[in-house]
């Protein structure tokens, strides 16, 4: 019986703009010593509220019409509640039922000639997490990361191979930096990806089970994970 591969993407964009989604620290966490770039808002302190950046917002919806989305009149944030040493709320506000838009897709020509439409399940805003790093027997932590504003755009399970899901993420680069929205620098963290993979006879109309293939840096990366 002959199988075919059945994979969707979710990628986290980090947004260009100069200050964090919820608050005004600098949105740099590359440029600058660790933990400067932050302030109660970020670092979790009690007793302060968010207000969210237009810019993040505007750059999310410019994504979210170049991907033909639909975006919603009316969009909420949610709580996302788990607990990592370097997420001080103990949540990441993000967006779940009511995200920014939904539907839309990307075509992508692939280097044997036919084009694949990939279809995008949902597009929605959330804040990212602080980073962490071991150095000489102790885990070190560094918040300026927190709260840099991210889009996590999910795909539906509309790629076929490795080549084909590589070749989405080029199309995406090159997509994010014309319209200047995301350096979309994968060595820098910019474009992250988590591969959802599964398999099935060829000619089904079902799903199997999938595995999630987190944190997917390069790819180069993609390509061997989801070939592995």
């Amino acid at each position: 019986m002959a199988y075919e591969t059945i994979i969707g993407l979710e990628t986290h964009i980090q947004l260009n703009t100069e200050t964090k989604i919820f608050c005004s620290c600098k949105a740099d966490s590359w440029n600058e010593p660790p933990n400067t770039n932050i302030c109660p808002v970020c670092s979790g302190l009690p007793g302060v509220l968010p207000v969210l950046n237009k810019a993040a917002v505007e750059k999310a919806v410019l994504l979210a019409a170049a991907m033909h989305a639909e975006i919603r009149s009316l969009s909420f944030f949610d709580r996302k509640n788990y607990f990592y040493p370097d997420l001080p709320k103990g949540y990441q506000i993000s967006q779940y039922d009511q995200s920014l838009a939904h539907g839309g897709y990307l075509e992508v020509p692939m280097p044997d000639g036919y084009v694949r439409r990939v279809g995008i399940h949902k597009l929605h805003i959330e804040e990212d997490a602080g980073k962490t790093k071991n150095e000489k027997g102790r885990r070190l932590i560094d918040f300026n990361r927190c709260g840099v504003p991210l889009i996590e755009m999910v795909t539906g399970p509309d790629l076929r191979s490795a080549d084909e899901a590589a070749q989405y993420l080029i199309r995406l680069r090159q997509l994010l930096r014309w319209l200047g929205i995301s350096e979309a620098d994968m060595e820098k963290g910019h474009l992250r990806c988590d591969d959802n993979v599964s398999i099935r006879p060829v000619g089904a109309d079902y799903f199997n089970p999938k595995t999630e293939i987190k944190n997917v840096n390069s790819i180069d990366a993609v390509r061997q994970a989801i070939s592995a």
